[in-house]
């Protein structure tokens, strides 16, 4: 599991510097065709160390992948309107999210593994062919002449925007890996939920966000983008911290629209400044350190609160969870204390 992670985290930022600079659809479509080869590498891995290195080969192909998608969206997002297409843009990929597992459960459970990953790798294919027949070629608007060279990334490390996002995104990830991997642990051993149970509570989280996104995005062009950040934060936090507080099925189901309505409200509008930074210092390379921010916290987040349980016990990872999520939306704002928070 952390080696998709391992080169997913090296390769994103690489591959959105060089979409700058080259353009995106050739990324695109190639990481989309090697994705889909590489899928079938999982029928034919035999061993963990074969299994580890068709993982890390994918996480290299994922790098120019779903960044590189963000950044196309970006580059053809029209001023005032970056909420809603990057609403669009989560809410598809929260889409996939969801059904994802729920089809690869019935594709195995009926027809086996191989079929699974076989059409793994057939519906990247048909991404590909998507990608490479349909999708205009969309310029950068970042200019890369000789008298106005591309800003480094160490140029971009000096924005208080990048750098409150980055914190936002890194938090926010760490948080939901903790809810991701501890709430069913939570749910089946100590409330006594069936396994279906547990399963609709995590499908209701990821398609809500999915439903809610496009929602999120239009009030993201509408309302201060800093202040939904926050906020959408908060009820975030909120709804970890509560679920130690909760004893059924009925109870976490509340908490789990509450964290999805957090999330569809934050996250757009998190895109929404990250795009208005991209036009600044590209919108490849901005997009890609921040998804590179996102994939370390998914990484971290199940670790930390791991070694915290072994400790303290289960509710201590939510109450860990909720803790770093608060800690990002502390230091977003303090990096971004010059806007002010709340306005139209």
């Amino acid at each position: 599991m952390a080696a998709y992670g391992t080169t997913s985290i090296a390769s994103t930022p690489v591959f959105g510097r060089l979409s700058d600079r080259i353009g995106r659809k050739r990324f695109l479509c190639t990481g989309l065709l090697c994705y889909s080869v590489i899928s079938l590498g999982y029928i034919w891995a035999g061993d963990v160390s074969s299994l580890i290195l068709v993982r890390l080969l994918q996480g290299a192909a994922g790098g120019m992948t779903i960044p590189i998608a963000l950044a196309y969206i970006g580059d053809a997002s029209p001023r005032g309107e970056e909420g809603k297409w990057m609403g669009y843009a989560h809410a598809a990929f929260f889409s996939g999210f969801g059904i994802g597992p729920l089809m690869g459960g019935m594709l195995t459970e009926h027809f086996g593994m191989t079929v699974t990953f076989s059409s793994m790798g057939g519906l990247n294919l048909i991404a590909f062919f998507i990608a490479a027949i349909f999708l205009p070629v969309v310029k950068s608007r970042q200019l890369r002449t000789e008298t106005h060279p591309q800003p480094s990334f160490r140029e971009m490390g000096k924005s208080s925007m990048v750098k409150g996002l980055f914190c936002f995104r890194l938090t926010q990830a760490m948080g939901r890996g903790s809810f991701m991997t501890f709430l069913p642990i939570l749910a089946a051993t100590y409330l006594g939920l069936s396994l279906t149970l547990i399963g609709a509570l995590l499908a209701v989280h990821v398609i809500l966000m999915s439903m809610l996104g496009t929602i999120g995005g239009r009030i993201a062009d509408r309302f201060n983008r800093r202040g939904l950040v926050a906020f959408g934060g908060v009820l975030f936090l909120l709804s970890i911290a509560l679920i130690p507080l909760t004893g059924n099925f009925q109870q976490l189901l509340i908490l789990c629209v509450m964290m999805a309505a957090g999330g569809a409200l934050s996250m757009p509008a998190a895109s929404a400044l990250t795009v208005d930074e991209g036009r600044r210092f590209g919108m490849g390379s901005t997009m890609g350190m921040l998804t590179m921010g996102m994939h370390i916290g998914m990484a971290l987040g199940p670790v930390i609160s791991g070694g915290v349980v072994d400790f303290a016990g289960i509710n201590s990872a939510f109450y860990c969870g909720s803790m770093m999520v608060l800690i990002g939306i502390c230091f977003f704002i303090w990096f971004t204390r010059r806007r002010v928070l709340f306005s139209q």
